[in-house]
Order: C-alpha cells, then sequence, then structure tokens
C-alpha cells in the first residue's frame, strides 16, 4: 500500500530528498489512520468488557497516532530548505521529532504502570466475548503491518523518527499479544490476571520508550559515524592516485541526508602542487556524489624520499605501538639541526585513554631518547571521533 500511494503522489520522481520526504508523510499518515480505528474498535471491547489492558492498549494506540502525527510535521519541518539562520538546513529536527515520539511512548508506558497497579488494588473481573478475541486479533495484525512497513522505510530513509515508530508498533503488538493471552486464561480457567499482564506491558513499553530515546538523542549529541560509512570514504579516498593515506576525518551530521565530512589528504610532498589539488578536486566531488555528503580535504604534504625521515618514523612508530597498539601516527616530518634533530608527528588515540597527554608525550619522548639522545619530539595529540581504534 505504501509503495503504491508513493508512486502515486510521486511519480516519475526522481528526487532522492523529494521521494524519501514523500515516504516519511504517507507512512506517518497512514499510522494516524490505522492508529486511530484501532482506539475505537479496542475503546469499545474495552468498555464492552471492563478490561483495563484493553481500554489501556487502546489509549496507547490514540497517543501512538499522536506519535504519527509528531513525525509526518518532522518529515514536513526538516525538508525545508537551509536559509540565513539555518545554513545546513533543517534535517535534526526529525530527531527532535524522534524524541517526542519517545517521551510519548514513555508517558503512556508510565499512564499504563499506575492503571495497572490500581487494578491490582482493585481487581475488577472484566467480561469476555468472542468480539474482544477478535478484535485483539485484528489488532495483532494491524501492529505488525505498521512494524514491518515502518521498519522498512526508517531503513530506506535512514529515518530515527521512523525507526521509534516502528519501535512502537513492535511494543503495541507484543502489548497486545500479552493482553489476548491473559484474555484467553481468564476465559477458560476464570483466573483474573489482568491487571498483572498489564504491569507486564507497562514495563516492556517503558523499555521501549528508553531503547528508542537513547538511539534517538545519540545524533543529537554527536554520536560516531557508521562503520560502513567511515569505510566507504577511506575506499574512495585510498583509491586516488597520489594519495599515500589519510587521517583526522571527523564526520558532522545535520540529518538524513545532510552531511559534511572533512579530512586529511597525504600526499607527496615531491609531487606537482597543481595535479594533486586537482586529484583532490575529483576526490571531494566522487564523495559528494557517491555518499551524497559535502567533502572537504586538507592536503598534507608527506616526505617520502628521505630516508633518514622514514628510519625515523617507523622508530616512533614502534615506540607509540609499545605504549598503545592501536596507536594511529600521521604528518610526521623532521627537521634537523647541528646538535639535535625535532621529530613533529600527530597521534590519535581514544577518549578516556589512561593517559593524559602530557603523561602520553613525556612517555614517548623518554622511549625516543633512549635510542638518540639528540632526538626531541614535538606532539600532537588527536582524539578518535570515528571510533575506529
Amino acid at each position: 500500500m505504501i509503495k503504491l500511494l508513493t508512486k502515486l503522489f510521486s511519480a516519475n520522481s526522481n528526487d532522492s530528498e523529494r521521494l524519501r520526504q514523500t515516504y516519511g508523510m504517507i507512512c506517518s499518515g497512514a499510522g494516524i489512520a490505522l492508529n486511530i480505528l484501532l482506539f475505537v474498535i479496542k475503546f469499545i471491547a474495552g468498555s464492552l468488557s471492563g478490561a483495563i489492558s484493553v481500554t489501556a492498549d487502546a489509549f496507547n494506540n490514540l497517543s501512538d497516532s499522536g506519535s504519527s502525527l509528531i513525525t509526518m510535521f518532522g518529515f514536513r519541518l526538516a525538508a525545508k530548505k537551509p536559509d540565513p539562520g539555518h545554513p545546513f538546513g533543517h534535517g535534526r529536527i526529525e530527531y527532535l521529532s524522534g524524541i517526542a515520539v519517545s517521551i510519548l511512548i514513555l508517558l503512556m508506558g508510565f499512564e499504563l504502570l499506575t492503571s495497572s497497579i490500581n487494578k491490582i488494588i482493585n481487581p475488577e473481573t472484566p467480561e469476555i466475548s468472542l468480539l474482544v478475541f477478535i478484535i485483539l486479533v485484528v489488532s495483532i495484525a494491524v501492529k505488525f503491518y505498521m512494524f514491518l512497513y515502518n521498519r522498512k522505510y526508517a531503513k530506506i530513509c535512514k529515518s530515527q523518527a521512523m525507526k521509534a515508530t516502528s519501535t512502537d508498533c513492535l511494543s503495541d503488538m507484543i502489548s497486545t499479544s500479552v493482553v489476548f493471552i491473559s484474555m484467553l486464561i481468564t476465559y477458560f480457567t476464570d483466573i483474573n490476571i489482568d491487571a498483572y499482564c498489564g504491569l507486564a506491558v507497562a514495563a516492556f513499553i517503558l523499555f521501549a520508550g528508553l531503547k528508542s530515546a537513547y538511539e534517538t538523542i545519540g545524533p543529537l549529541l554527536g554520536q560516531p559515524p557508521e562503520a560502513e560509512f567511515v569505510n566507504s570514504i577511506e575506499e574512495i579516498v585510498l583509491n586516488g592516485k597520489d594519495i599515500i593515506g589519510m587521517h583526522d576525518l571527523i564526520v558532522h551530521d545535520y540529518g538524513p541526508g545532510r552531511c559534511m565530512i572533512s579530512l586529511h589528504a597525504e600526499v607527496p610532498a615531491s609531487g606537482n602542487i597543481l595535479d594533486i589539488h586537482d586529484e583532490i578536486d575529483n576526490l571531494e566531488r566522487e564523495l559528494s556524489e557517491k555518499l551524497g555528503c559535502i567533502a572537504v580535504i586538507h592536503m598534507d604534504p608527506i616526505q617520502t624520499d628521505n630516508e633518514t625521515a622514514t628510519k625515523l618514523k617507523v622508530l616512533a612508530e614502534d615506540v607509540c605501538r609499545k605504549i598503545y597498539p592501536n596507536m594511529h601516527l600521521h604528518d610526521f616530518r623532521i627537521v634537523e639541526g647541528n646538535t639535535h634533530t625535532n621529530l613533529i608527528f600527530d597521534i590519535v588515540v581514544p577518549h578516556g585513554f589512561k593517559l593524559s597527554d602530557s603523561e602520553l608525550k613525556k612517555q614517548i619522548e623518554k622511549e625516543i631518547k633512549e635510542y638518540d639522545s639528540k632526538l626531541f619530539t614535538v606532539i600532537t595529540v588527536d582524539k578518535d571521533y570515528n571510533n575506529t581504534i
């Protein structure tokens, strides 16, 4: 159904951004309609049977329609073009809408928790009919369908808001299944576990809400990029002509489809600067076309024909890896003098490294001086922004 409606509203559209927005709007619209329908039939079933778990599940669906409405407005606002006040666009609004959906999930979970506790204190035996069973089965099937299409298009659109909605649909499907089982037990055994099942459902909904909030807040706080994305960048850059290596990769996320990357590319110091600059321009263009991002590449000239520099670089790398096996070293160069030689380089360590920057510098210099007392170090300590070490 979603695919058919998308073709109808985006016929012959090759604009990926417009297609993405259409997916989001249609999925959200379908969510609003289906959740309102489920609320009406469950509320009727809950009122007829007196089952707190069914009624609570009905209001859960009502809140879900609000979640879908938030997601819809999130997609609409996030698609706004960049302006002077927001030069990188409005894509992060999607993350905010995802957080709003997570908050609604948590509020509903808390409301169901308090209702279930009250029902345990003041128990009432629900009246169960065939109509209640039919409504619950239909609800489970609808929620499963909603979970599938939201999960599918969340991956296609890379949308945290739609991912949060799919999580909500899964929790609804499981919670309704628990309600269905409790109704079966009560119907065949006269054992009333309605309130306790409501308690279990509330706990599951709260857990799902917290998990969804955690996953949605990550991009806003600045989480590292996915390893697959980093590998794609490295593959494109390192295949470039005259590119020896790359480092200092930083990925800036301004919302789905709005990404800026910056990196340093090592090139031979003896190369033709105009030819290398032309290659850098080509790589920036290739990154933009293949990965859909804005790319800025800084050139770092490296001495490749200096035997002394090559030998001392190997020494520095051995010392660094002795301290931490995965330590990265880059921008290595030497300045030779009559009395001593300066080794100038950057190192990359993970956040929370056991040694402070000053302690690490001192230890590296001490190890190098044991090899040759005339060697001095000028070290810059960088942090790993991509979780690669």
